[in-house]
């Protein structure tokens, strides 16, 4: 079956219309997505940044503080070295207790006298404080339960230690700070924001803050992996909820300061995040669809244009082939073409309908002039 020439010029132009269209759009729209992406991570980068940078810089103000005591604590006046404890705690609200152990872990002086005589020895800060400046990490109360306030919830800490040295007789003690966890945690709530969840990661991949459903847990997913590996990465990956969220790790880190291992792992939604360019994309995709849909009807209307003159046309020469020569040929002037082939069928049909003269012959000629 062959096809008439207005499906063929409609069809050849409804591809030539549609497939550039269409790659463009696709090209459009993916150029867009990523484009969202990038500036969504950087996005992202730049709050994990700010608050990795504001979390090292509050504590290392409080191992400043630590470390600077560690330089003027006096293991030979534990009264004056009580005092000065004291009053550190009393002006930092975060400080839960700070105190001095000798080298035996017999804790000899301490903010508001909290456990002095009792033996540390077995706390990791101690036995880390021994041999540098050490940092401990997110931990319960143990020996400090009982004389602390209840709370509604468990006590945690976070700890710095530092040794002790004299000129003479080297490492005399050990200094060791409890910070309240829950204090230290709060400035991170402020970075959190609506699709935006903002978590704090120990380097076994712990949550240490973070949304309530993850606090605890030990993550599995690849930024967790980097976190515990100390890399700054940004990445799209799928959680434990089923949802897809972009993800970038930054390590929190500060000078020479002891550190934790933590990383801040600031994730999005990304139908959060991608819905704007998604409307935009659906809106860009409507406008399309409908310039090609009043396209495609310009299009069938020329085609119907371009084909009707040699439709016409066509009639009239299967009119004339078969003998038909009653009706003349509709005089096309639309384009060239046409006009010289109704020209041409005109002068066709003129011929075939002129009386027929037969030929005469010399013969004939000279009968006809002889009496």
């Amino acid at each position: 079956m062959r096809v008439g020439l207005k499906a063929l010029v409609f069809v050849i132009g409804a591809l030539l219309m549609l497939a550039p269209a269409i790659v463009a759009g696709m090209m459009f729209t993916d150029a867009m997505q990523r484009r969202a992406e990038t500036a969504n991570a950087a996005r992202l980068r730049v709050l994990g940044d700010i608050a990795a940078n504001q979390l090292g810089r509050q504590m290392y103000r409080l191992w400043q503080d630590v470390e600077g005591m560690s330089r003027i604590a006096d293991m030979g006046d534990s009264e004056e070295t009580r005092r000065q404890l004291t009053l550190l705690s009393s002006v930092d609200r975060r400080y839960t207790w700070i105190g001095v152990a000798d080298v035996t872990g017999k804790v000899i002086a301490a903010s508001q006298g909290m456990l002095e005589g009792a033996s540390v020895a077995e706390r990791p800060w101690f036995r880390r404080g021994l041999n540098g400046p050490a940092a401990t990490d997110v931990h319960g109360a143990l020996l400090l339960e009982k004389l602390l306030p209840a709370t509604p919830e468990p006590r945690r800490f976070v700890d710095f230690s530092a040794p002790i040295k004299s000129a003479q007789a080297g490492t005399t003690g050990v200094i060791g700070a409890h910070f309240d966890w829950a204090l230290v945690k709060d400035g991170l709530h402020a970075f959190r924001g609506q699709g935006v969840d903002l978590l704090l990661v120990s380097r076994d991949r712990a949550v240490l803050s973070g949304p309530a459903a993850l606090e605890g847990t030990t993550l599995s997913v690849g930024s967790a992996v980097a976190a515990g590996q100390g890399a700054s990465v940004s990445l799209r990956e799928r959680w434990s909820d089923g949802r897809d969220y972009m993800t970038v790790v930054v390590p929190v880190v500060w000078k020479d300061m002891p550190g934790f291992g933590w990383s801040v792992i600031v994730r999005a939604d990304t139908n959060t995040v991608l819905n704007p360019i998604r409307s935009i994309a659906r809106a860009f995709w409507t406008l399309l669809g409908a310039g090609v849909l009043v396209g495609l009807v310009l299009l069938y209307l020329f085609s119907a244009w371009l084909a009707k003159p040699l439709q016409r046309l066509v009639a009239a020469a299967e009119a004339l082939a078969s003998g038909r020569s009653d009706q003349p040929p509709h005089d096309e002037t639309r384009y060239e073409e046409a006009t010289r082939l109704s020209a041409a069928l005109v002068r066709l049909q003129t011929h075939s309908v002129r009386p027929y003269q037969p030929t005469r012959t010399k013969a004939d000629k000279t009968s006809i002039s002889m009496p």
